[in-house]
């Protein structure tokens, strides 16, 4: 880090891409309070007005796919096709949908007051002012911009404090919004680390954050002192649970793409395979080989290379001591298991079998290119099993019988089954 800026590095090469400037606190109060100022007028504007602007902004993604595209590869490691279908693609849906769907949502809703029938009432929606996003280094793209799209639509500015990590990207999609018709003042961008995040969340009306747990909670505590709300979306430890009558081809394919897109760098990874004992050595013989497949490599030079390295050197120690703990208390890699010597920050794609509840794998959010395979003995120690987490983001229930698998699914507590 230089003075007053921070410095990116290629996370497939280490050498530096470009710099942006740490935002001070003072930064910070002078960005919020030009949103602020923006946010009247904006707010007043008709809705349609506001969704003609946003369908500009989708096209002016559209135009510059390319661009974004390479600019996540280049900065956060992802190979081009990933970024396109998870944070191009799914970004321009979102548009499309909310933008179409705003006039319906943001209608007054009557609300029955079965005592006072001659009378009525309605619940209005208003724009709550400015809203202040602080967004992750897996995805900065979509999870930055998304919650800013529905800000403006609602009538709000929005500030966003991007990852430390990947930045670039952020400085990118300004450009786009505000080429699009959204007033410059109207989407800000200040970059730091968490002092910066800290004084954003004191000067804004709601926050908007993901990342991870401990981050989480103490965005929660700074947000319920100043008594605004906020949206926290945090760890994920999803448990794929493979019933013995599932169709084993599909399901590791699933579990391939589920546990090693984005090089595991996903909060909906597939982090815990919960095996029916019966079915593990088929499971075997056809997963292996599609872990031995995957070649991770430098995607700016090859775009074939179908997962890149992990985004920072933190977060790949953090795998190393994962795989480490679980190696340690009697697990086997039956594929990969060590970083990858040479410059960047790559992982080996990792498969590990007879892992045990005590290993840190088992508990502790990974975020990397590592399943850990689990067997068991019968469903309710599946379920038992996948309910031990605290961190019940996701999961996955494998079997051909959709109705048996339908009363599994919902017995796993986690905020989405699939």
């Amino acid at each position: 880090m230089t003075k007053g800026r921070i410095e990116i590095c290629s996370p497939a090469t280490g050498e530096p891409i470009g710099t942006v400037p740490i935002s001070s606190a003072a930064d910070v109060v002078s960005a919020v309070e030009k949103a602020r100022n923006a946010q009247v007028e904006w707010g007043q504007r008709p809705l349609d007005e506001r969704c003609a602007i946003l369908r500009q902004v989708k096209n002016g993604i559209i135009d510059r796919t390319d661009d974004i595209c390479d600019l996540l590869s280049k900065e956060q490691g992802k190979p081009k096709i990933e970024a396109m279908v998870h944070e191009v693609a799914n970004l321009v849906d979102l548009i499309h949908y909310y933008t179409n769907e705003a006039p319906r949502i943001l209608a007054p809703e009557p609300i029955p007051l079965h005592l006072l029938k001659h009378r009525a009432s309605y619940l209005h929606w208003a724009p709550r002012g400015v809203i202040g996003i602080i967004g992750p280094w897996n995805f900065p793209f979509m999870i930055c911009n998304g919650p800013a799209v529905v800000g403006l639509l609602a009538g709000n500015a929005v500030v966003i404090k991007p990852s430390e990590f990947p930045p670039l990207i952020q400085d990118l999609s300004k450009e786009i919004f505000v080429q699009a018709g959204v007033p410059e003042a109207m989407y800000q961008v200040v970059h730091g680390y968490g002092e910066t995040g800290s004084a954003l969340i004191d000067n804004v009306d709601m926050v908007e954050f993901t990342g991870s747990v401990a981050t989480g909670r103490k965005v929660a505590a700074q947000c319920g002192q100043r008594l605004i709300p906020c949206v926290t979306e945090l760890g994920g430890k999803a448990a794929a649970l493979v019933l013995p009558d599932a169709n084993i081809e599909r399901t590791a394919r699933a579990l391939a793409w589920g546990g090693f897109a984005n090089c595991g760098q996903v909060c909906a990874s597939v982090e815990r395979v919960l095996v029916h004992r019966s079915v593990l050595p088929t499971l075997l013989d056809k997963l292996v080989p599609k872990v031995v497949a995957l070649k991770p490599g430098n995607t700016q030079e090859d775009e074939s290379i179908q997962i890149g390295p992990l985004n920072n050197r933190r977060q790949r120690d953090i795998v190393q001591a994962r795989v480490d703990d679980a190696l340690a208390k009697g697990a086997k890699a039956l594929v990969g298991g060590k970083p990858i010597e040479g410059p960047g920050n790559f992982y080996e794609p990792t498969l590990l079998v007879d892992v045990t509840p005590d290993m840190d794998i088992m508990n502790m959010e990974t975020f990397g290119p590592v399943l850990p395979i689990m067997a068991m003995d019968d469903e309710e120690s599946m379920i038992a099993e996948a309910n031990r987490s605290h961190l019940g983001l996701l999961g996955y229930v494998f079997s051909k019988d959709t109705e048996k698998a339908r009363s599994i699914a919902e017995q796993v507590e986690a905020g989405t089954v699939m």
